[in-house]
């Protein structure tokens, strides 16, 4: 049945008043079998509303091909929020920020020389275009004023953050609304300095986000908007970086009383009610003195776990929403359990390099190309060479390189570089000729650690090597460059040699009698990613704070289940572990 849903100094489906009670899950951070499990927690909590993300780069992984099938399928995921009697705000702008991989912006726009990003660029606009095409044929079905769920779209995100080109974001607004939008649209900034003005636009509803103090963020907001006041983003907790040293986790006490006065003076949606994870290498970085990568875990110390738990918050907040509106019964429909498989069987290792004609073929240019030139999104890229003016390496420099390097020499480690190591020139003591081989080579092995997705950055995030690798001074040319973007973890041969030291895949099985969530353990090893049944997980790195990887049980099949780990410092552990409990790193 078609409805109404209006903005005036409030909300009003059908002329009826609503607050707005929202929480945050992006269905491409959760296994689409638990779906119904997380909105059914949503909807007991006492939300009316769930919103979400759309990230381009995944529903269109490569220019022209469109995936909206499985984790991606988003019609059904919001489907299933209408059948639980919930409202959806989609936020299909091309950046969506999200802690996610560039943003959400497709890494093969940054194979075009020249190109400009969230602006009045013809060639990205026309990207984006041909994507809202077909992304409006899925979502505007959807609507609530054509039988479906939809109350809002936001256009772009955060712009005020960003930039401040106006028509730009006007231009986003008339390709939605040339293929079928038609409820209100939304923005949603800061309330701080410019952010609210530069990214407000002519008939949008002005949302904000923050985390706290609420009341004084909405009187900010009140001079920017005649509309229901609206905090598109609550932070009820944060994110981690490799290396942070701890689990980021919020004030519980705090958020119950910035959530009641959220509910008191307007409307809210809950960022986040689930994280979820970032699974393959969809984590996004930050970087302003230096680069920061987010773990594999979305956690987010949000209302639910990464893994779907009941928590405190949780609990927390449900007896808050109570106070302004009606609770749903806390049944869920799926069952969920926790199992410790135990310890995992070796089954074969080899090196990288005995295995890299089976995984990769080279692409042959004199000057090593990035990445994306290379046709590639994300993984790692090898760089191979011979040595054949060099007798020896006493100084050596990656110019646009980015974002991290192992270098071998024969197959001996070099050096390892990471962020702004690969801006200076190091000096090394190589003197390879003493091997007595005739045949002398380099490999460079460059890891996407994620690309940036916050700030002016985002348009000089190429990977892999986009310049010049200088050796004793002088540029050295001629390069086989290997991609590995380690989706055909299949084809590798574990019955080739193996040598200690270098990059290298191991595999591993155990039996599931049962099927249930569990968590990876990698203690020992140093830094790399890991699959299972050929589902990329993904990164684990020693330095923390995340120890364990989440495995859904829906990635697990009964019998025997395969672990494929590729580890790029030559570490390995005397064992690999599935446990019953999560390891996210110290709180504090």
């Amino acid at each position: 049945m078609k409805h109404t849903f209006e903005v005036k100094d409030k909300f009003y489906i059908d002329g009826e008043p609503i607050q707005i009670i929202s929480g945050g899950m992006h269905y491409f951070r959760i296994v689409p079998e638990y779906w119904r499990d997380r909105l059914e927690k949503m909807k007991a909590m006492g939300c009316n509303t769930v919103e979400t993300y759309v990230p381009w780069n995944m529903h269109e992984p490569r220019k022209g091909e469109y995936n909206f099938k499985g984790m991606l399928d988003v019609k059904r995921f919001i489907e299933i929020a209408d059948e639980l009697g919930l409202y959806v705000i989609v936020r299909p702008s091309p950046y969506i920020c999200a802690e996610w991989e560039l943003g959400g912006l497709p890494a093969w726009l940054l194979k075009e020389d020249g190109m400009r990003l969230r602006g009045m660029y013809e060639p990205y606009l026309k990207h984006v275009k041909e994507y809202y095409a077909k992304l409006f044929e899925i979502l505007a079905p959807l609507q609530i004023t054509e039988g479906g769920p939809v109350i809002m779209f936001q256009v772009e995100n955060e712009y005020g953050y960003y930039g401040d080109d106006t028509k730009y974001l006007l231009t986003l607004m008339d390709y939605m609304k040339e293929y079928g939008a038609n409820v209100p649209f939304v923005t949603s900034d800061g309330p701080w300095g410019d952010a609210l003005r530069c990214g407000q636009v002519p008939g949008t509803l002005t949302t904000a986000n923050f985390g706290s103090k609420v009341e004084s963020q909405f009187n900010v907001l009140k001079r920017y908007t005649d509309g229901p006041l609206m905090c598109m983003e609550f932070w009820v907790g944060w994110f981690d970086s490799w290396g942070c040293g701890k689990h980021n986790t919020s004030n519980l006490e705090e958020n119950k009383k910035d959530l009641e006065d959220a509910l008191k003076f307007g409307n809210i949606n809950i960022y986040m009610f689930i994280g979820g994870t970032n699974f393959g290498f969809m984590n996004g970085s930050n970087y302003y003195d230096v680069l920061t990568p987010d773990v594999t875990s979305y956690d987010y110390d949000a209302v639910l776990t990464e893994w779907g738990d009941i928590t405190p918050k949780y609990e927390a907040f449900r007896e808050i929403i109570s106070k302004f509106a009606p609770v749903g019964d806390m049944k869920f429909s799926t069952e969920v359990k926790k199992i410790a498989y135990g310890e995992c069987k070796e089954t074969g290792r080899v090196s990288l390099f005995e295995t890299l004609d089976d995984i990769s073929a080279p692409i042959v240019s004199t000057y090593p190309m990035s990445m994306e030139k290379l046709g590639q999104n994300y993984g790692y890229t090898l760089y191979r060479s011979k040595l054949e003016k060099e007798r020896d390496i006493s100084k050596i420099r990656l110019y646009d390189a980015n974002d991290r390097a192992n270098i071998f020499v024969n197959q001996k480690h070099l050096i390892t570089l990471y962020d702004l190591e690969l801006l200076k020139e190091h000096g090394v003591s190589c003197k390879f000729l003493e091997d007595g081989l005739e045949d002398n080579y380099i490999d460079i092995l460059t890891e996407n650690m994620g690309r940036v997705n916050f700030g002016p950055r985002i348009e000089k995030q190429r990977k892999g090597i986009d310049g010049t690798v200088s050796l004793n001074g002088h540029g050295h040319f001629n390069w086989e460059q290997y991609t590995l973007p380690l989706d055909n973890v299949d084809k590798i041969d574990f019955d080739k040699p193996y040598k200690e030291g270098v990059p290298a895949f191991y595999r591993y099985t155990f039996e599931a009698n049962e099927i249930g969530d569990t968590f990876l353990e990698l203690e020992g090893f140093g830094k790399g990613v890991a699959f299972i049944n050929g589902f990329n997980l993904g990164r684990y790195w020693e330095i923390g704070p995340q120890k364990r990887l989440y495995v859904p049980g829906p990635l697990i099949k009964p019998g025997t289940n395969e672990i494929i780990v590729f580890e790029t410092e030559g570490k390995v552990g005397d064992k690999v572990r599935l446990l019953d409990e999560p390891d996210l790193g110290k709180n504090e």
